[in-house]
């Protein structure tokens, strides 16, 4: 069974029972885990974890997706997670940012593509781009903008054909290139550059955007591992980040 389908599935139910029978063992995680294990070896489970709700352990599935399952291994509901209080906070998401941001704090400076601002940099975004979309293209007509208002711009590459395809190829020339910034500016204005290859860190970028849950572009990251929804104007980015 293919893993979208598999996902696809589970998230759409409210509330699964798992077949009778929980295991003798006391250790709820490991009950479940057997469990699932038996019902699903495909499931692509990366971390288990206790919920904030008793008797519920978070599992996290590669890509982001989050199940929880009942430490006596009877009951499973997939989907996010919240906290009633003054207001609806959204448990899971913190959750996956925390990953996020733990993921991106990894990545060397010098494997991004960075624009910085020359007035000194306010907060600094991740932006995981391919050189053919229309969006990504958008947003770089805008990087002086961008800058402008204190935002360093660090690009991951994320060629959205995949590995191997003409959108990776084209990006691959751009980190290679002599002036990689200005190579990348011209690809996303529709230009072309020389065809180079070197040691590149672009199919290791490409396969943490998939870590990351990443599917379109541009997606935009803070350091704190808040994932922005696509494209925004410079003022609006601004904003949503924190800035005034």
């Amino acid at each position: 069974m293919k893993k979208g389908k598999l996902i696809g599935g589970l998230t759409g139910l409210c509330l699964l029972v798992l077949s009778a029978g929980a295991f003798a063992e006391d250790d709820g995680s490991a009950n479940l885990m057997q469990k699932l294990r038996a019902l699903r070896p495909d499931l692509p489970i990366t971390a288990v974890n206790p919920s904030p709700v008793q008797g519920f352990y978070a599992i996290e599935l590669q890509g982001g997706t989050f199940l929880y399952g009942s430490a006596d291994a009877r009951f499973l509901f997939a989907g996010d997670l919240y906290q009633l209080g003054t207001s609806l906070v959204n448990v899971t998401d913190s959750e996956r940012a925390t990953k996020r941001a733990a993921l991106l704090a990894k990545v060397p400076v010098k494997d991004a593509l960075v624009f910085t601002p020359k007035n000194g940099v306010r907060k600094s975004i991740y932006v995981f781009t391919d050189v053919d979309c229309t969006y990504c293209r958008k947003l770089h007509s805008e990087i002086a903008a961008i800058n402008d208002l204190g935002i360093e711009v660090r690009y991951l590459a994320y060629p959205r054909s995949g590995i191997n395809s003409e959108s990776y190829n084209r990006i691959v020339s751009a980190w290679c290139a002599d002036n990689p910034q200005e190579a990348l500016t011209t690809l996303k204005a529709g230009g072309n550059v020389p065809v180079r290859t070197c040691t590149n860190p672009v199919a290791d970028e490409y396969r943490l955007g998939q870590e990351l849950g990443i599917s379109g572009t541009p997606a935009i990251l803070t350091e704190d591992g808040q994932l922005l929804p696509g494209y925004m104007p410079p003022k609006q980015l601004a904003l949503a980040i924190g800035l005034n």
